[in-house]
């Protein structure tokens, strides 16, 4: 979560800043603000400008273009709230009490506290409620005792005192310095969290993520933990944490997209609802072509070799990718005969399981930058890396949207969903593209443990290869019933979602994605455990979605809605037509599919439920309150 972005170089940059927090937005829009070096007298003393905002970047945007801030040096930051409340006060840059030294940070500073206490001990007053304030501090300290010991203002001296700082920092982030008397430096660095160089033609950049950077150089260099660089005009110079000069080459950023076009849709999110169809039939093309052997059925880029020591499976993920996650476990267990748990991200680090042989730890992040799911990784390398036993080797594996993000750079196995841009925060054809993927893994394991016959893998493939057209249809069908329905459930406060077996896991991605864009509490259970306390919410004014498709479940499930219709609640029912589903008050109705590729068909009327609720109340549907895109704090 936040965005930041930081150019030095030859012309005006303030621009430059406002076009690479637009970029950045999806990592959080509660405040936003830069700060640049105006170079009055061409020497080496500078005036620093800070202009802030409240709210979402335009309003820092239109403050900029009535009163624009020169210097050839900035940085820049677009604010996803954890330590004080979303306003103007506590978004960056931060300043210290002298106004020489500004600072941008991405994480948390976990002993924030007890460095606040020293600074309060040597008279330092602090103004906001953030744990960034103390670094311009510090810095500031740092420098002034430099100063006196006879070292001169320079680069170097910025560079040595913000290394003395990050010393004694605990945490996870990733900043920007600006010092008004060297207007010809930047210092950034990371700890835990992304942060990438950009090298262009005459200047140099730094950016959360490399979306930043298209439309200002292809040549991108992601700066790894524990490292510190040095930007000026003249280049970059990136150190370690012991101060040792570091030389690595730069990459390519391939395939980036600058602007995605909305096209004649009201939001993304809608947009990107109907590119699912796309989204299925590209990744048929690419990994599951019908020339494919019956030996090996999907095109992944995993070695057999890898996959045949594999005894058991465990999947960490957060959010909507856990729910993914739940689907593939479901998958991998029941389809192909691998042992599988999912776990939330975010706990597994604090109370991982016991060690077992032959695992395989699967990662799921759309961003492949999530902190939880990374951290929750590390954990495990290192746990599996200091163990003797050679049967726990460790084999790790990610599920990413993004292949060029710290899930791609730190681990051996990635599979790209391949899904594209997707701007709403609400997930939605990334979801998708996670799910698929795990379809590609059960149809990989299922064929090389021969846990299934030849047939019933052809039946599954053939029927993953009919999903676009059925998508496309559901959409088209769907769009328009939902935004019918939507001004029934505009004054609602909960909705239950229902489901078992394999869309369980949709019925909870159905009540996230409700709770997301359109802040109705919503809450996903199995159908059976309905009876068990839930049912005592029930009444007319809390309706129930109820996820009934044609399997082994099917009639259970359909019993469980009949005693959610009993309580008067209002019953919506995503489901086949047929004589049962006369029961539902309202109803989505699906193809009859195998029960095995249901899932990727019964989330998309959710979408459209959730989506046109949301509209229909006048919600900032792509950005809604509070939320990020891509989540870097733990």
């Amino acid at each position: 979560m936040c965005g930041i972005f930081a150019v030095i170089g030859s012309r005006e940059v303030s621009s430059l800043l406002i076009d690479g927090l637009r970029k950045l937005e999806y990592r959080g829009y509660d405040s936003a603000g830069i700060a640049t070096i105006d170079n009055l007298n061409n020497d080496q003393n500078g005036q620093l400008n800070v202009t802030k905002s409240k709210g979402k970047l335009i309003n820092l945007s239109s403050l900029i273009k009535k009163k624009p801030q020169k210097g050839h040096v900035g940085i820049a930051h677009t604010r996803w709230a954890t330590h004080g409340k979303p306003n103007e006060r506590n978004a960056h840059p931060h300043l210290d009490s002298s106004g020489q030294f500004a600072v941008v940070q991405n994480g948390i500073i976990e002993n924030y506290r007890e460095l606040s206490k020293r600074l309060k001990v040597k008279g330092i007053k602090l103004t906001t409620e953030t744990d960034t304030e103390i670094i311009p501090h510090l810095i500031g300290l740092e420098i002034e005792e430099s100063l006196a010991n006879g070292l001169s203002p320079n680069e170097q001296t910025l560079l040595l005192a913000v290394q003395k700082v990050l010393a004694v920092l605990e945490g996870t982030y990733a900043i920007a310095v600006i010092w008004s008397r060297t207007p010809n430096a930047l210092v950034v660095a990371r700890e835990q969290a992304p942060l990438v160089l950009g090298f262009g033609e005459g200047e140099f950049f730094c950016a959360s993520d490399t979306p930043a950077l298209v439309g200002l150089t292809r040549t991108f260099l992601p700066l790894r933990d524990h490292e510190i660089a040095l930007l000026t005009p003249l280049g970059i110079e990136l150190y370690d944490d012991d101060g040792n000069r570091q030389h690595r080459a730069p990459s390519l950023l391939k395939g980036m997209e600058l602007f995605a076009d909305k096209r004649n849709f009201r939001h993304f999110m809608l947009k990107e609802i109907y590119e699912q169809p796309e989204t299925a039939q590209l990744w048929i093309d690419r990994f599951l072509p019908v020339e494919l052997p019956s030996h090996n059925p999907v095109a992944f880029p995993i070695s057999k070799s890898i996959l045949e020591q594999i005894e058991q499976i465990q999947i960490l993920a957060c959010g909507t990718s856990r729910h993914a996650g739940m689907v593939g476990g479901h998958l991998l267990e029941q389809f192909a005969g691998v042992p599988t748990k999912v776990y939330f991200a975010s706990e597994f680090r604090y109370a991982p399981p016991p060690l077992s042989p032959n695992t395989l730890t699967i990662g799921v992040s759309q961003s492949g930058e999530t902190a939880d799911t990374l951290a929750a990784l590390r954990m495990e390398k290192e746990r599996r890396d200091s163990t003797k036993d050679a049967n726990f080797s460790f084999h790790h594996l990610g599920i990413t949207n993004r292949v060029d993000s710290s899930f791609g750079r730190e681990l051996d196995n990635v599979i790209d969903i391949g899904s594209g841009i997707e701007i709403g925060v609400a997930a939605t054809k990334t979801f998708l593209g996670q799910m698929l993927s795990f379809y590609g893994l059960t149809l990989q394991f299922a064929s090389l443990r021969q846990k299934r016959s030849p047939q019933e893998i052809l039946d599954l493939s053939n029927d993953l290869r009919l999903i676009p057209k059925q998508l496309s249809d559901l959409i088209k069908k769907h769009d328009s019933l939902s935004k019918d329905l939507a001004h029934l459930f505009v004054e609602t406060k909960d909705v239950i979602f229902l489901g078992r077996g394999i869309n369980y896991p949709i019925a909870l991605e159905g009540a996230l994605k409700l709770k997301e864009i359109s802040y109705i509490h919503a809450q996903g259970y199995p159908a059976g455990e309905l009876k068990h306390g839930p049912i005592a919410l029930l009444d007319q004014h809390v309706p129930v979605v109820s996820l009934a498709v044609p399997g082994v479940v099917y009639e259970k499930v359909l019993s469980n809605s009949q005693e959610a219709k009993a309580r008067d609640a209002r019953l919506i029912g995503v489901s086949i037509s047929g004589p049962e589903s006369e029961m539902f008050d309202e109803l989505f109705t699906i193809p009859k599919v195998s029960e095995w590729v249901s899932p990727l068909l019964t989330v998309v009327p959710l979408q459209l439920f959730s989506y046109h609720i949301a509209a229909h109340k006048g919600l900032d549907v792509d950005q809604p309150r509070n939320l990020a895109k891509c989540v870097t704090v733990e």
